[in-house]
């Protein structure tokens, strides 16, 4: 069996060239999110304890979202609609999280950071089933690694000893997933 054979699409599936787009777009709107909710994170705890870290993973994620906006723009990939509710949503959570305190904000950290590797990990191997977009996916991956970072600096400062750990952590997550979904189609 061919190791590079392309997928069999089936009827209904989406075309490479939309399922790529798609892939672009999510992840734009994804890392448009993920620096509001981090910028959010800083308006409530820019002097705290965990400011430098939180400054630190709201750097990388500005990194991404500038490789995505190189990537709309070079692919001519339409954004989200939904940018501007991501704005207010995104700094909206990160502060709201934050306005708990320091462990709630790692908690959101690590919900949101564990829904993302699942996103990409899943577009890595919609990738490799193509056999091409090499740089994409190596992109992908690398992004996918440095939201591992983040999940495990949010534990390491103790997100799970945040009040209400569990609830805060499936709320946030089934936010993201939604907001996936969302953005892959608006």
């Amino acid at each position: 069996m061919n190791a590079h054979r392309k997928p069999n699409r089936m009827p209904g599936d989406l075309s490479k060239k939309d399922m790529l787009e798609r892939m672009i777009r999510v992840d734009h709107a994804g890392e448009y999110g993920a620096v509001r909710i981090y910028e959010g994170q800083l308006a409530v705890l820019g002097k705290s304890r965990s400011a430098g870290e939180i400054e630190h993973m709201a750097d990388q994620e500005r990194v991404h979202l500038e490789k995505f906006n190189d990537l709309i723009r070079d692919r001519k990939v339409r954004p989200t609609a939904l940018m501007p509710f991501w704005h207010i949503a995104g700094f909206a959570l990160g502060a709201g999280t934050a306005l708990m305190g320091e462990k709630a904000a790692h908690a959101c950290t690590v919900a949101v950071e564990e829904v993302i590797d699942e996103h990409y990990a899943e577009q890595i191997a919609a990738l490799d089933a193509e056999g091409d977009e090499r740089e994409l996916r190596d992109t992908f991956e690398k992004f996918r690694l440095e939201e591992l970072e983040h999940r495990d600096t949010a534990l390491q400062n103790g997100a799970e000893e945040a009040p209400g750990y569990e609830g805060l952590k499936v709320a946030v997550r089934a936010g993201s997933k939604l907001a996936i979904w969302l953005s892959k189609r608006v």
